[in-house]
C-alpha cells in the first residue's frame, strides 16, 4: 500500500467522531489531521462520516416528553441491577449443578464399592461350579473307580505313570 493508500488504525477511526466534534485533545487531534493529509483513503472516510452527520441534521427530530431523561436512566439502572441479578442466578444455578454431579459422583462411587466388597466377601456361587466343571464332566468315570488306591496304583505302574514312587 502506498502512503496515500494508509487506512486509519481501528483507534483512530474511533476518535474520528469526536476529531469532527473537536473533542479530542491537541495532540490526538494533530495525529488524525497529519493522517488525512497523507492518506487518501483515510479522507475518503472522514468525507463519509461528514456527509452522514450532515444528512442526519436533514431528518425530522423526534419530540420527547420532559420526563424522558429521568425514565431512561431509571430503566438503565433497573437494567444494570437485573444483570447483577442474572449473573447471580447464574451462579447458584452452577453451584447447584456442581453440587448434584458432585453428590451423584459420590453415589455412584459409593454404589461401586458396595458392589466390589459385595462380590468380594460372599463369593459367586457359579464361579465353585465353573472351577468343578471338569471334575462335573468326568463325574461318571471318576464313579466307576473304587477307590484312590486303585489310581495311584496306576500312578506310579510303568504303563500308566511315571514309575518313580
Amino acid at each position: 500500500m502506498g502512503p496515500d493508500q494508509q487506512r486509519l488504525t481501528s483507534a483512530e477511526r474511533s476518535n474520528l467522531v469526536a476529531y469532527l466534534d473537536g473533542e479530542l485533545n491537541e495532540a490526538e487531534a494533530q495525529a488524525i489531521a497529519t493522517k488525512l493529509t497523507k492518506s487518501a483513503t483515510a479522507r475518503r472516510e472522514i468525507e463519509s462520516l461528514e456527509k452522514t452527520w450532515s444528512l442526519l441534521d436533514h431528518l425530522p427530530r423526534g419530540q420527547v416528553s420532559d420526563d424522558f431523561t429521568a425514565r431512561t436512566l431509571t430503566e438503565v439502572h433497573r437494567l444494570s441491577t437485573e444483570g447483577g441479578r442474572f449473573e447471580s442466578a447464574v451462579r447458584q444455578t452452577t453451584q447447584r449443578v456442581l453440587r448434584v454431579a458432585v453428590w451423584m459422583m459420590v453415589g455412584l462411587l459409593t454404589v461401586g464399592a458396595g458392589f466390589a466388597i459385595t462380590q468380594w466377601v460372599w463369593p459367586n456361587p457359579t464361579a465353585r461350579l465353573a472351577r468343578d466343571l471338569s471334575i462335573a464332566e468326568h463325574l461318571d468315570e471318576y464313579r466307576e473307580v473304587d477307590s484312590f488306591e486303585l489310581l495311584e496304583i496306576l500312578a506310579h505302574s510303568p504303563e500308566f505313570g511315571t514309575g518313580a514312587d
